[in-house]
């Protein structure tokens, strides 16, 4: 009896939810039956948030994704459709793995490159080429050094691209530091090479606060790790990616920038 008790209320719930689909939402769009203007949303986060700059259909089913504004940083937060739930927290996309909720952060929360001081940056590429990313390395960082064989293909697969290389030596690795300001003093790409490769590297042999400004400008940047590229319209993106998936991210920016 309690067997046949779920079946009914199985298939009662699957009518339902039919009829709702043939007669409701599911005959037309989401936006047919929902809605919620910027300063709804604005009125359901209250003091949880500073500003509410926009809100649009999310990619999640049945939510709403917000642009706020908190504190000195824009995030995205998820409003579900009865409009009683919040959602704040990484949305990962599980057919190709990616973090829809640190590509929009990261779209919000572009820099301005013109804060950012390229004289004592180490460049890769020719000094003519049309699309610069700066790049902040770490002399010791596994990750940096993966990189850095991958804008090499880059710089030779598009020459109008070239990187522009800032030191960002981590505390984890203690001897990045000293290498940095020696890296700094010879403006030596051979010498960051070497540094990769597991070689010595020569003490410093000037007094520079090169090293100490970029450690100071990075969290201000967004720049927490290493590797960390920063596009030609602002764009921040941290982490390891091979040749061809730079080439993607630098052609889309390059792209989107045009559009603006």
């Amino acid at each position: 009896m309690r067997f046949l008790l779920i079946v009914v209320a199985i298939l009662f719930y699957s009518q339902t939810t039919f009829a709702m689909t043939a007669d409701g939402c599911g005959a037309g769009t989401c936006n047919d039956c929902h809605s919620i203007t910027k300063e709804e949303a604005s009125l359901l986060l209250g003091t949880m948030v500073d500003k509410v700059n926009s809100v649009e259909f999310s990619e999640i089913p049945g939510m709403w994704v917000a642009e706020v504004e908190k504190g000195d940083r824009q995030l995205p937060v998820y409003i579900d459709f009865s409009k009683q739930y919040l959602v704040s927290g990484n949305v990962i996309r599980l057919d190709d793995k990616e973090n829809l909720t640190k590509k929009r952060s990261a779209r919000m929360n572009k820099v301005d490159v013109s804060t950012i001081p390229l004289d004592d940056a180490l460049l890769l590429g020719k000094p003519t080429a049309k699309n610069k990313v700066v790049v902040f390395t770490d002399p010791e960082c596994p990750y940096c050094k993966k990189l850095h064989e991958e804008l090499k293909e880059v710089v030779r697969i598009d020459p109008n691209t070239a990187f522009l290389i800032k030191l960002f030596p981590l505390k984890m690795h203690p001897n990045a530091y000293g290498i940095s300001k020696s890296i700094i003093c010879h403006d030596s790409m051979e010498l960051l090479e070497l540094s990769f490769a597991g070689k010595p590297v020569p003490p410093a042999n000037c007094e520079t606060t090169v090293v100490d400004q970029t450690l100071a400008l990075g969290p201000t940047l967004g720049v927490s790790s290493t590797p960390t590229l920063i596009m030609p319209d602002g764009l921040v993106v941290p982490g390891y990616k091979k040749a061809e998936a730079l080439l993607t991210i630098i052609g889309e920016n390059i792209a989107q920038a045009a559009k603006q």
